[in-house]
């Protein structure tokens, strides 16, 4: 048998309902009302600790900012993850780089960090003819393209542990397709003057392209004075890169970007090969113009370096002139040494290549690096 809602019953039903109640509340007190509890947020599926650091270790050895991400990428994120069934739009993020520096959005290429992009314009420049690079620079993105058929030149630094502009031009002919500069460099820390800096570049532009990658250059005294964005805004055969890997702090976060000319931007986008997830982007246009949290990391990596300066000179030894977030020092054996700190369980990078009497450490918390000076002071006593 079908049951039928019968409406006048209903209707009964509600009235007599409400008399009912009408009448309670005028021979009784207010009923006390039930305190629902809100329930509580499920655990985490994710194992403890799975990202950054282990308790008790101090990570020195990866130049991330462990102050990042900024307080206005949490939200940013969690609206993003919420929204995540939709592919992410990067137009936003490209327009709000753009109008900063000056150019087209046409003009900015998005990658996941900068390594991707540094990797891409290596495969796509590599192909065509010899890269010109420096002798000691973060080289994994070329050695990326030389595993895959790609002839690179390296050019020795000068014995100040510069960047050699003089012999990287004189290094460059018609088989050149590309030189590659990092600037402040890594792992030495050094910057390169900005007017002879300008002029290798619009120099050897006129030849091939020429790449700058500005991954540290927020953390220089004088950003807008380093950059080399001035040739990219007018046109020139010059690549700049940048990160939000830095001193924004989010490396986890994996997003970076290029800035060229429109030929040469659409040229790296064609090489990229992956598609950024909703979440970074959000993170990104969060970040980005956050002044006032740039402003404390920067300062609190100015106070790291002239703790590790102080330690440094405290133990005898010496390092070369910082304007990033990492230092490197002058040791007798720079295995020896992160070893003896690992040890202690704190972590810095082991020597690069041969160059085993040069240490670099990076700038971490200030609680962390107070450790690292301690440890130093005590090894060399």
């Amino acid at each position: 048998m079908r049951h039928q809602i019968n409406r006048r019953l209903l209707l009964t039903g509600a009235l007599g309902s409400s008399a009912a109640l009408a009448a309670a509340c005028a021979t009784q007190s207010t009923p006390e009302l039930r305190v629902v509890e809100t329930p509580a947020a499920p655990p985490s599926p994710l194992p403890p600790n799975m990202f950054g650091p282990k308790p008790g270790i101090a990570l020195l050895s990866r130049n991330e900012n462990p102050y990042g991400p900024s307080p206005r990428v949490m939200p940013a994120v969690a609206e993003a993850t919420g929204q995540g069934a939709y592919y992410a739009d990067t137009a936003y993020l490209q327009a709000m780089i753009a109008e900063k520096h000056g150019i087209a959005p046409s003009q900015v290429a998005l990658s996941t960090g900068s390594g991707e992009a540094l990797a891409a314009v290596a495969m796509a420049w590599g192909a065509e003819g010899t890269l010109v690079v420096p002798s000691l620079f973060w080289e994994t993105t070329v050695l990326y393209a030389e595993q895959k058929g790609a002839t690179v030149r390296r050019v020795p630094l000068t014995e100040a542990w510069d960047i050699d502009l003089e012999g990287m031009e004189a290094a460059v002919d018609d088989s050149v397709s590309l030189v590659h500069i990092c600037n402040p460099n890594n792992p030495t820390g050094k910057l390169l003057d900005p007017v002879a800096l300008k002029g290798f570049c619009e120099r050897v532009s006129k030849k091939c392209t020429v790449i700058v990658d500005e991954a540290y250059n927020e953390l220089t005294d004088d950003p807008d004075g380093n950059t080399v964005m001035d040739l990219v805004r007018a046109g020139e055969n010059v690549i700049v890169a940048r990160t939000f890997s830095k001193i924004y702090g989010m490396a986890g976060m994996r997003i970076g970007y290029m800035m060229a000319n429109e030929e040469n931007a659409s040229k790296i986008s064609s090489y990229v090969m992956s598609w950024m997830g909703a979440p970074q982007v959000a993170a990104a246009v969060a970040a980005y113009n956050d002044e006032g949290f740039l402003a404390m990391s920067k300062s609190k990596v100015a106070e790291a370096r002239a703790m590790v300066s102080e330690a440094v000179k405290a133990a005898g030894l010496t390092h070369l002139p910082s304007e990033t977030n990492f230092i490197y020092v002058k040791v007798p054996d720079a295995e020896a040494l992160r070893a003896a700190m690992a040890e202690q369980q704190v972590m810095i990078r082991g020597p690069y290549g041969e160059l085993t009497e040069w240490s670099r450490v990076s700038m971490g918390k200030i609680a962390d690096v107070e450790r690292y000076c301690m440890a130093l002071k005590a090894y060399f006593a």
